[in-house]
């Protein structure tokens, strides 16, 4: 049952019946429903039905500790997220409502945290650019490593190739979308060029509703873009390195900004980094037909290495499944699993922890109770 009404300010920025049903329980402690547009050090733009807000988070930073829990970087929040927020002379975010997807990475390749880039998200974007010295550079194995995250997120992933109108030859062009396809099973690849409008119109009809998130590397025409469908100078743009084509981080929050055709845009800082953060789902939507082959495989357990009557590897020898292919779902698999065994292992160190402050602390009580 919906205890809010959907049409309000905040329709604007995604509030809907769910969002509505899911504060429904804070409406009665006198809080106030709000969207995090951008998250700072202890604080966040919180946007709520009268304008935006800056609110503190201390109260959720210190859940963990009052609860004697290693900080856990999931439960901060982040952009997109739906908040329960006290209002007053100091705003304050006192909880954060159930996420309904989530685009995570690992916060370190040497910790074993994961990292909420955004919150609440509909359609994931990834932006790659075509700048003409590095057309040939589309980079397949990163490309499908964004794409196991986005997949995992619970988003619907789409590919832009950005600054097409860089690439002369249509017949080029047209490789490179082929090509990117390849490697993105079931997922869209428009070509667009800020510069020209080609492919804009397709892109904002995709992006019209719901949340989207704008992802990729520095240089790749992110805040470009972002000002092209907002069609306004939103966010800062710097050119980029003619020596390396990368470009600096213009943008370096993460903004939430609604769109004027319907829909809200996320922009984000470029990703150096985007280690795996439980993302077997999302493996098995990058690399469907090694999957599908596995399937086949005579053992369950099968490594596709040389086992008999492995499907796989007999692919790999008729030429139907390509070696890269295969040598990059066998990395990012590994990569997956080794995250999963570091974060099973921080888990039972928290566990072990806790137990030996519940010890101490039974201790203390009983020799206080043994002095009195």
């Amino acid at each position: 049952m919906t205890h809010l009404p959907a049409s309000r300010p905040l329709s604007a920025y995604g509030w809907d019946e769910a969002a509505a049903d899911a504060f429904a329980p804070y409406e009665s402690e006198g809080l106030i429903p709000a969207r995090i547009a951008r998250v700072d050090r202890g604080s966040c733009v919180a946007l709520t039905d009268t304008g935006p807000v800056r609110a503190t988070t201390a109260r959720l930073a210190g859940a963990d500790r009052a609860a004697g829990r290693t900080a856990d970087l999931t439960r901060l929040p982040c952009t997109g997220d739906w908040a329960a927020l006290e209002p007053g002379a100091r705003p304050a975010v006192t909880a954060l409502l159930p996420r309904r997807t989530a685009f995570l990475r690992s916060a370190s390749s040497k910790r074993s945290e994961g990292q909420v880039i955004a919150a609440n998200v509909d359609h994931a974007v990834i932006a790659v650019s075509l700048a003409a010295t590095r057309a040939a550079d589309i980079e397949p194995a990163r490309l499908e490593r964004m794409l196991s995250l986005a997949w995992s997120s619970g988003a619907q992933p789409l590919i832009v190739l950005t600054k097409a109108d860089l690439v002369d030859d249509p017949v080029v062009l047209g490789h490179l979308v082929a090509d990117t396809e390849e490697v993105a099973p079931g997922t869209g690849v428009l070509a667009v060029s800020a510069a020209t409008g080609a492919g804009l119109q397709q892109l904002a009809a995709a992006l019209a509703t719901g949340t989207s998130v704008l992802l990729g590397a520095s240089g790749a025409g992110k805040s470009t873009l972002a000002n092209t469908l907002l069609g306004t100078a939103a966010q800062q743009v710097h050119a980029v390195r003619d020596a390396d084509g990368k470009g600096r981080h213009t943008t370096v929050t993460r903004d939430l900004l609604p769109l004027p055709g319907g829909g809200v845009l996320i922009d984000t800082p470029g990703l150096r980094g985007v280690g795996l953060w439980e993302a077997d789902d999302g493996l098995g939507q990058v690399f469907a037909e090694i999957e599908e082959l596995a399937a086949h495989c005579r053992f369950h357990d099968c490594a596709h290495t040389a086992e008999p009557g492995c499907a796989v590897v007999a692919a790999l020898e008729n030429g139907e499944l390509h070696p890269r292919r295969l040598d990059s779902y066998r990395r990012l698999r590994r990569e997956n699993a080794r995250m999963a065994a570091r974060t099973d292992s921080r888990l039972q160190a928290e566990r072990r922890r806790e137990w030996k402050r519940r010890d101490a602390a039974d201790r203390e009580a009983r020799a206080r109770k043994g002095r009195q």
